[in-house]
């Protein structure tokens, strides 16, 4: 930037839709965009090859598509030799464009992540230029609207916000106020498993194999970023906007109309089911999540998805995400801290969490998605991966570390409420009213995973024991006093108390040996 310019207005990876409310008076003669990869992003956690790449890449290609449309992008790409740009951050890039002529002021939308929002303020206030936070108008909710709605309140339920977002927004509402349907979930509807019979053929979502500018983002990624876990072989998400609609299309006529009544289930083998791999295009910003409830709806109206489906996919755009979002920015900073059950902040995640390596049939099998293609559906995550960990110990802001960095469609204000709070329950039960803890025999209910596992659901102790049921029994003795008047505990802590001392003794004993890796699983 050679020229003094009116607005310098940040467009962030996450922020990459053309309606932007930073793009909304943007002038060309006078305003620049200013875009940039920078090493402190990719690497603040052990980043992902493929997450890596689900970002760079989109990102390049919306600064083509800025620069199609007539705008000036200053953009700042990572050099594939990664000892150039070592130390680039946010920060420092921006000192050194202000260098060359500080702008009038800087314009962005409110960004995703407190450090990084934290971060631009601190830089632009040391460089004496205004900075411009502009409400991020691709959500239904803003934070002021989900600060309201929270005042006062001693938990926050997502049942409640749920039902006021679509009263708001009249969604899935009937003439006379009332839900389509006559309920406001389907839920009892929607936790079948596939059976011994298995799911049968279902149609994956479209690939979309890596053009000019992916595959130079990849060989940046392979290049600079070698000793980061997971693979890159198989990159085969949208990353423009076409791709992202497309695979919109492609989900509501394909797989949307089963998707309500198996979306809890698993199936060893199978990559994504019946679920949309939507997630990482919306977080992006490449589809609005308007226009994401609108298909679903509309594929109910046409008579395409069942009332089941089409609700609890909208629960999830309209309802959950919203939530987490409001979550996030009205707990922030120090939610990012809790630790309800007083985890050892030593205590991470297991080895096997960064390379799949485990001879437990469900976890491997997670871990197999996830180092192939940065994904894993809700169930996998929470029920699979988000319980061993929960029962293993993890501190809850470790594990929201790691979800971070494993997942493509991962960012802060996402992933922290739902690692740390609704997996972890580190929140002590600000979003769930429970801990989401359970044994081998969920998992087992749930999938085939159990069938050719070396290990036993149903026992908890000795060499075939399962070490999700071991240590769910130590779960429950380790943190019994901070359930004691927890209503929703009450039958696991009976069944607890069912236990006879030699028992729980030697569920201690393995769980420990697990714990410290003595016993590798």
């Amino acid at each position: 930037m050679s020229r003094r310019s009116r607005n310098l207005v940040l467009v962030l990876g996450d922020q990459l839709n053309h309606d932007s409310a930073a793009l909304q008076d943007f002038d060309a003669s006078v305003d620049r965009i200013w875009m940039a990869e920078n090493q402190e992003e990719a690497s603040h956690v052990w980043c992902h090859k493929y997450r890596l790449v689900s970002f760079f890449a989109p990102m390049r290609h919306f600064r083509e598509e800025l620069r199609a449309n007539g705008f000036q992008v200053d953009y700042h790409e990572l050099p594939s030799d990664g000892r150039k740009a070592r130390k680039s951050s946010f920060s420092r890039l921006l000192r050194e464009t202000f260098s060359q002529g500080e702008p009038q002021k800087v314009v962005v939308v409110h960004p995703g992540d407190d450090r990084v929002l934290r971060s631009l303020q601190q830089t632009t206030a040391d460089c004496g230029v205004p900075m411009e936070v502009r409400e991020d108008e691709h959500f239904y909710c803003s934070i002021d609207r989900f600060r309201e709605w929270a005042a006062d309140r001693k938990s926050m339920v997502l049942e409640s916000f749920y039902r006021t977002m679509r009263k708001e927004h009249d969604v899935l509402i009937d003439s006379e106020g009332e839900p389509i349907g006559g309920s406001w979930n389907f839920d009892k509807e929607n936790r079948s498993s596939f059976k011994r019979g298995g799911p049968g053929e279902i149609p994956e979502p479209p690939r979309f194999a890596p053009d000019a500018i992916t595959r130079d983002v990849m060989e940046m990624v392979s290049s600079r970023f070698s000793d980061h876990p997971g693979e890159l072989d198989d990159f085969d998400l949208p990353v423009t906007r076409d791709q992202a609609v497309e695979s919109l299309e492609d989900f509501v006529r394909h797989r949307l109309p089963d998707f309500g009544t198996y979306q809890d289930a698993m199936w060893g083998d199978q990559r994504f089911l019946y679920h949309s791999r939507l997630s990482h295009a919306i977080n992006l910003h490449l589809l609005s999540p308007r226009e994401v409830v609108e298909a679903a709806v509309g594929a109910f109206q046409d008579d395409i998805a069942p009332i089941n489906a089409v609700e609890g996919f909208v629960r999830q755009i309209l309802g959950w995400r919203e939530y987490v979002r409001g979550v996030y920015w009205t707990q922030m900073p120090e939610y990012a801290e809790l630790n309800a059950l007083q985890c050892d902040p030593s205590q991470g995640v297991p080895d096997f969490f960064w390379d799949g390596q485990t001879e437990m049939a469900c976890v491997a099998d997670s871990m197999r998605l996830v180092m192939e293609t940065a994904y894993a559906h809700h169930i996998q995550r929470l029920m699979v991966l988000g319980l061993y960990a929960q029962l293993l110990g993890v501190h809850p802001r470790r594990f929201h570390e790691w979800h971070l960095a494993m997942y493509a469609d991962a960012i802060d204000w996402v992933s922290l409420p739902n690692a740390l709070g609704m997996s972890q329950y580190g929140d002590g039960g600000l979003m769930a009213t429970k801990p989401y803890c359970a044994s081998g025999a969920y998992i087992n209910r749930m999938s085939n995973h159990c069938r050719s596992c070396r290990y036993s659901p149903k026992e908890a102790v000795g060499e075939d024991a399962c070490p999700f049921t071991t240590l769910y029994w130590d779960f429950l003795q380790r943190h019994r006093s901070a359930f004691a008047q927890n209503p929703r505990m009450k039958m696991q802590l009976m069944n607890l108390d069912r236990k006879d001392a030699a028992f729980l003794s030697k569920v201690r004993e393995r769980a420990g040996a697990i714990q410290s890796g003595e016993l590798p699983v």
